[in-house]
């Protein structure tokens, strides 16, 4: 079977009632970046990092999978489907696809301030306040935040290397090292692109868009590669 290498973004997940974060009405319209998503806010006010995390962990819980992963899925019977996502919902897994990597973590696991290897599954429950890690030190959330490594991204790249169809739903390729993905990926490979809104593929590859969203495009792309 034909490899299909898919990298999603918040756009992905926006039919499922998941907010993005730059969009109109989105989560940096009520947060500051500086104040919920980097290393220093942790240790400015690690009770707000906590509160903005824990009400997207609620809200995931009554989430449901949209069509667009859904359909994502359907195309694991004719083709081997890899997604990396820069999610960190886990839509794609309660939808049924079997070979996804996250990139920016989980909202349903935590890990410790100090290991990042310190991987715990905490599902949808809060985190307390001064609750700690196995090791001891603050338990976090297991998200990647602005300003640190992103550890899986090794594996990415080389996933992206070697795909034979390669598709970008839902983000705007303006986070790196994400946006690099598509430099990994074959000039012979085709591209596909599924998003509402435009979006410059920082490449010289061919690409054919798909103006639409998550649900709606992923069913057009399944009728384009038969």
């Amino acid at each position: 079977m034909k490899k299909i290498v898919v990298l999603t973004g918040a756009g992905m997940s926006a039919e499922s009632g998941i907010k993005t974060f730059r969009e109109s009405g989105g989560l940096w319209e009520e947060y500051r970046v500086e104040d919920v998503a980097t290393p220093g806010a942790w240790h400015r006010d690690p009770e707000l990092v906590l509160r903005f995390y824990n009400e997207r962990r609620r809200h995931l819980e009554t989430a449901q999978p949209n069509a667009g992963h859904t359909g994502l899925v359907k195309l694991e019977k004719d083709f081997d489907v890899h997604i990396i996502t820069q999610n960190v919902d886990n839509l794609h897994e309660r939808a049924g696809s079997t070979k996804v990597l996250h990139l920016h973590g989980m909202l349903t696991q935590a890990r410790g301030s100090i290991d990042p290897g310190n991987v715990i599954y905490i599902g949808y429950r809060d985190i307390q306040p001064g609750e700690k890690a196995p090791d001891g030190s603050l338990l976090r959330p297991n998200i990647v935040w602005f300003g640190e490594a992103v550890p899986a991204m090794e594996e990415a790249a080389e996933i992206a290397s070697y795909a034979e169809i390669f598709v970008v739903i839902g983000t705007s390729l303006n986070v790196y090292p994400a946006a690099g993905l598509i430099h990994y990926v074959s000039m012979m490979t085709p591209v596909y692109v599924v998003d509402p809104n435009p979006v410059r593929i920082p490449s010289h590859h061919e690409v054919e868009y798909i103006s639409e969203g998550a649900g709606k495009g992923v069913a057009i792309l399944a009728e384009k590669l038969g």
